[in-house]
């Protein structure tokens, strides 16, 4: 699990998303299948089931509202053979709070620059992340996911291949920069 899966309790979307309706689909499905498992040692588990396929439907009923075919989307964006255009068309027609969508087409090595450039400032921190260490980032977007104050994205920008050489030395010397302000703290 990636650290920014984790639940966060400082960060509060103002809307349920994509990303935590989905999870709590995927839940509700681990736990229908995990009653299917011990189903015929105890009869009396149809209510929990049938309570479990409803909260399921549920689920992808908001995960429609958010985005029309939602599952159809998804599975296209985590194709791996998914065209720069197919990926460009998903990312232009996902409302902004489709968090899970906009995530996985920020992860595709086929998505495109100009994608990648738009998406660069979206709130969800696994979609900047991302962007920063992703091979296809225009030199442009990585400059200005390195230069977030309020971030450490610089660290995955300095470790692109894709980030200019020029980029990638002046961020490793904060390495440097940090390594010897510890110590001198460290030596009081």
């Amino acid at each position: 699990m990636r650290r920014t899966d984790e639940p966060r309790h400082d960060f509060k979307p103002g809307q349920r998303t994509t990303q935590i309706i989905y999870g709590e689909r995927q839940h509700l499905r681990a736990v229908l299948v995990s009653i299917r498992n011990f189903q015929h040692q105890a009869r009396g588990l149809e209510r929990e089931t049938e309570a479990l396929h409803r909260m399921i439907d549920a689920r992808t009923g908001e995960l429609n509202q958010i985005n029309h075919n939602f599952d159809e989307q998804l599975r296209q964006a985590r194709d791996a053979d998914a065209t720069p255009e197919q990926l460009a068309r998903l990312a232009q027609a996902a409302p902004d709070h489709d968090w899970l969508l906009l995530r996985t087409i920020s992860e595709h090595p086929h998505t495109p620059a100009e994608v990648l450039a738009r998406l660069a400032s979206h709130p969800y921190e696994a979609v900047r992340e991302n962007i920063a260490r992703h091979p296809r980032a225009d030199a442009a977007t990585l400059e200005k996911l390195a230069s977030d104050p309020g971030s450490e994205l610089w660290l995955l920008v300095s470790c692109n291949e894709a980030a200019p050489l020029e980029l990638r030395e002046r961020l490793r010397s904060r390495f440097d920069a940090k390594g010897s302000a510890n110590a001198a703290s460290a030596g009081k």
